[in-house]
């Protein structure tokens, strides 16, 4: 098997951590197990005004896990647009606010082609400062598995 190609090894299923996994530091191949690897989040930023419109489901934000909200301007109200929830089952995806929002200030996170969160088609208003939330997908719809206020 040291003659293929990645994209050509069998698909490995459920490991429990103990997998020895190749990995290149410093320019020479080591080994590591799953369960070594430590899971690093790098934050995307997105700055909302009145009246704008974002659309997760852009593949600028396809590996997205944790989303920075920064208020700028006027009050008023901006649009979130979740992902296809059956594009991304088990897809997790954390928000938080910073301290520019207010009670007049709302980011509405809202789920697309009819699909819901929680069970309903409303948005999940953001308006508060520093308030998170963390949604998950099972391949149908979003579940609030977290939040904070």
């Amino acid at each position: 098997m040291a003659n293929l190609k990645i994209s050509q090894l069998p698909v490995a299923s459920n490991p429990s951590g103990d997998e020895l996994l190749a990995a290149v530091q410093s320019g020479t191949t080591k080994q590591i197990k799953v369960n070594q690897i430590v899971n690093y989040i790098s934050a995307t930023s997105l700055t909302f005004e009145v009246g704008d419109t974002v659309n997760l489901s852009d593949s600028a934000y396809s590996e997205s896990e944790l989303i920075r909200l920064h208020w700028n301007g006027a009050t008023g109200t901006a649009t979130l647009n979740l992902p296809d929830a059956t594009l991304n089952t088990n897809r997790l995806i954390r928000f938080i606010s910073n301290g520019g929002f207010t009670a007049s200030t709302r980011v509405e996170l809202t789920p697309i082609l009819s699909q819901t969160i929680d069970g309903s088609t409303d948005a999940y208003v953001i308006n508060k400062e520093y308030e998170g939330i963390q949604v998950w997908s099972d391949g149908v719809e979003w579940f609030i598995i977290q939040k904070k206020a």
